[in-house]
Order: C-alpha cells, then structure tokens, then sequence
C-alpha cells in the first residue's frame, strides 16, 4: 500500500496533467470544446457518444416512469382479478372427496421422513387430496 505522505506527494502531479484538469472542467460546462492534439476523430466519437448517451437517458427515465409503472400496476391488477375468478370458480366445483383417485397420482413407495408422512413439501390442502386407503 502507499503511505499517505507518498499519495499527497504525487497527487500535484496528477492534478497538472491536461486530461484530469479537462474531466474536471468538463463537469462543470455543458459544452466541452476539443483544442489542439485532443481533437481528434476518436475524441470526437467519445464526445459524441457521451451526448448522445446523455440524450436517450433522458428517454429512457420516461418510458421507465411513465411506461413500465403503470403497466406492472394494470397487469398485477390483471392478475388478481383472474387470481378472484379462479378460486369463485373452484368453490363451485364438487368436494374433493368425490373426485376419482387414479393409480398414477399420489404414489407412494416409503413414507416421507417428516409430518405424517404421506404429504410432500409442497402439498396444499386446498389444491391437493389423497385418498388414504381403506386399511383392511
């Protein structure tokens, strides 16, 4: 690591040379103007570039705000209006214990190893139902 004698000794340094002192003063003024051996085609290109970034930014601030917002607002909004009509529509289905219990659903080779054993760890009470068995 440097020792701070040794960083505020070479930062006079830095601060004379024309690039520092250019980025410095290009924050400052809106229109930076290339003189002498930085004007250039690649210096032009940067400059360019730099506006024309400063430019769609400005575009793209808008869309966020005045587009994506409101459409996460109507499509969640969407969302739970279907989310509503789903489950109106599920309570008038027949109760569960009714529905046929086919020999590919719940298969079960061993118990699980938590809660009563028979329900996986994703089982929701009001989506899923296994018939247990009849024991004989």
């Amino acid at each position: 690591m440097l020792s701070q004698r040794a960083l505020l000794r070479a930062a006079p340094r830095f601060v004379r040379t024309p690039a520092a002192r250019t980025t410095v003063r290009s924050r400052f003024y809106s229109e930076v103007k290339l003189e002498g051996n930085a004007d250039n085609a690649f210096n032009r290109e940067r400059l360019a570039v730099k506006h024309h970034a400063a430019a769609t930014s400005g575009l793209w601030r808008k869309l966020s705000i005045y587009m994506v917002i409101p459409a996460l607002a109507i499509a969640g909004a969407n969302a739970y209006k279907l989310w509503v009509e789903h489950w109106e529509h599920v309570a008038h289905a027949p109760p569960k214990s009714e529905l046929p219990e086919y020999s590919y659903q719940n298969i079960r080779t061993k118990n699980f190893w938590y809660g009563t054993g028979d329900k996986t760890w994703f089982w929701n009470d009001k989506v899923n139902y296994h018939k247990n068995a009849p024991e004989e």
